[in-house]
């Protein structure tokens, strides 16, 4: 101990303090000019002259030479850019930061997020459709995941006394029935029997060839409808003769002349063919209501000019509103129009509901005109679309449980719900979201996104950007090929088969003969942690015939202050 003090009391300090000084200042010095953020960059520099070294003296390196040459070149060039600031500031190691952000859904998805956390299906509910589209088995062990005593949980109250049904082909009529005409003037005179679970509208363009065969093949083989989406019948549609709904929108695609304008001749054409069971003119969808739409010149196929009408080389438009009509008496007279050039098939129209007085306008034009619709479709503002301005998703249109409640409740008070069958579509997984819609007044039910899960869909999220990895949402020929249209076809059939087994099963246990029995009162709602309702409680309720009354006694708000002032001649307020 006395050799060390000695040794320490000889040593130079004041020489140490000021070389500690002089490194402090060159590391200053370096620092303000070099920070140490370009720490990465420096080191791949080091690598050059090592890599050099051993190079030229050991003949090795020449592979490490190159990678680290290349790396301080990325160094350079984030320097020199001026796009973004974070290269500019962390060279080289500053792409981690884009990299991790690419990966960022998928590491969420698959490492992060619940069974039952769902951005906007949860991995339990697609799941669900890839279990029941396979075959596999899709039994729950253990109990519930979910949480019965939150505000909101729902479920059917079950009877003492269970039906037993013969079959899960569950089926609606639309347009009257074979032995009962509908009661609309120029009323159709070749109703359809739909299944209660069909494929809602989905274009060719937005969807790939493969997937528009397996989904038309899998409604040919289930026998259930599939909904065409805007973009008109293309060849894809008509190959393997399942039945459709054709979708006819502002654009008027498969049915325009060159200026976008209606053509009844083309529309006859197309809506005589036998394959074509129902026309429905869209109004306006779920995802982006009040909004059009372009399909630029370039993405513009010889396929998806000929199904839509639109010369190669120009931008394929939807506008945001029809030409075609501009009033509601006017847009019920071009349903009778079509319901006659189509030789008297369903003709309705789909949207997302807006302002309550136009809709009010649509009933007192079929009252005063005589004229209705044989179906109408509730697309909710839940609903999916290959791309839509995020305010338009998030925070334009109503949902479907509050759209089809209005619609429903409006058509009883006005004494036409008996001639009006009611569709609706929005997030359509599961055998109870069929339940519960229907147990809301919807007829039948479509879902877009539950079918694209069958082909194989595992919610990447890219369908805008053409890259699906799973070849559906993109007219990349080889990113297609990767779907295989005879094993998906059988996927959307059994998906559709086994979701109506499970309907099937759940009816039974309500002690029901068919689903269309289903009302509010059978769906219970947990509304706080000691109170449940029924949702008949919870929801509108209107008598029959009580919007023909001089008075709106009694009535939900939104008739008293909107029902007046509707007007059958204008969408505008009276």
């Amino acid at each position: 101990m006395q050799r060390i003090l000695t040794f320490a009391k000889k040593l130079p300090w004041a020489e140490i303090r000021a070389q500690l000084g002089r490194i402090g200042q060159a590391m200053q010095w370096l620092s303000a000019r070099l920070p140490s953020r370009y720490g990465f960059w420096v080191a791949c520099m080091l690598g050059v002259l090592l890599a050099l070294f051993t190079l030229v003296g050991f003949g090795v390196g020449l592979l490490a030479l190159l990678l680290c040459l290349s790396l301080v070149a990325v160094g350079v060039s984030d320097v020199r850019q001026t796009r973004h600031a974070i290269l500019r500031n962390y060279p080289v190691i500053g792409h981690m930061r884009f990299l991790l952000e690419y990966i960022r859904p998928e590491i969420r998805q698959y490492f992060i997020e619940s069974d039952s956390e769902a951005a906007p299906f949860s991995r339990a509910q697609r799941s669900l459709v890839y279990q029941r589209s396979k075959t596999q088995p899709d039994n729950h062990p253990f109990g519930t995941h979910l949480d019965v005593g939150r505000q909101g949980y729902e479920w059917i109250n079950h009877s003492m006394q269970p039906s037993t049904l013969a079959s899960s082909d569950f089926r609606v009529w639309i347009g009257g029935t074979p032995d009962a005409p509908s009661d609309s003037r120029s009323p159709c005179t070749q109703p359809y029997s739909a299944s209660i679970f069909n494929i809602s509208a989905m274009s060719f363009g937005s969807l790939s060839a493969n997937a528009i065969l397996a989904l038309n093949a899998g409604a040919k083989r289930g026998g259930f409808a599939h909904d065409t989406g805007e973009g008109s019948i293309s060849e894809h549609h008509r190959t393997n003769g399942g039945d459709l709904i054709w979708e006819i929108g502002s654009g008027y695609f498969g049915c325009r002349n060159p200026d976008g304008s209606f053509n009844a001749d083309f529309f006859e054409v197309n809506a005589r063919d036998a394959q074509v069971k129902m026309i429905e003119i869209k109004l306006s969808q779920g995802a982006k209501p009040g909004h059009g739409g372009i399909l630029p010149a370039s993405k513009v196929t010889p396929e998806i000019s000929a199904a839509r009408g639109v010369p190669m080389g120009q931008d394929c438009v939807s506008p945001s509103r029809h030409s075609a009509f501009s009033s509601p008496v006017e847009m019920l007279e071009f349903i009778a129009e079509l319901r006659k050039l189509s030789g008297g098939k369903p003709v309705g129209f789909k949207f997302c509901l807006g302002h309550a007085w136009e809709w009010f306008a649509i009933v007192k034009a079929m009252l005063q005109t005589g004229i209705t619709p044989d179906f109408i479709v509730v697309d909710g503002a839940e609903g999916g679309t290959g791309a839509a301005p995020v305010e338009f998703s998030d925070h334009v249109g109503a949902p479907m449980q509050e759209g089809l409640a209005l619609v429903h409740n409006t058509l009883v008070g006005a004494g036409l719900r008996d001639r009006i069958k009611l569709g609706c579509a929005g997030k359509v997984i599961s055998a109870f979201d069929i339940a519960r819609m229907m147990a809301l007044g919807a007829d039948w039910v479509n879902a877009a996104r539950g079918f694209m899960f069958a082909l194989g869909c595992i919610q990447a999220q890219s369908c805008h950007t053409g890259n699906c990895p799973t070849g559906v949402t993109t007219q990349d020929p080889l990113r297609q090929k990767a779907l295989v249209v005879s094993n998906k076809t059988e996927r959307v059939w059994l998906f559709h088969k086994s979701t109506l087994h499970a309907l099937m099963e759940l009816v039974q246990a309500a002690g029901l003969q068919h689903p269309n029995e289903l009302t509010a009162r059978h769906i219970m709602r947990r509304v706080s942690d000691t109170d449940v309702r029924m949702l008949s409680q919870l929801l509108m309720h209107v008598a029959p015939g009580a919007l023909l009354q001089d008075k709106l006694d009694g009535l939900p708000d939104v008739f008293k202050t909107h029902w007046p002032s509707a007007s059958a001649d204008s969408f505008s307020v009276a």
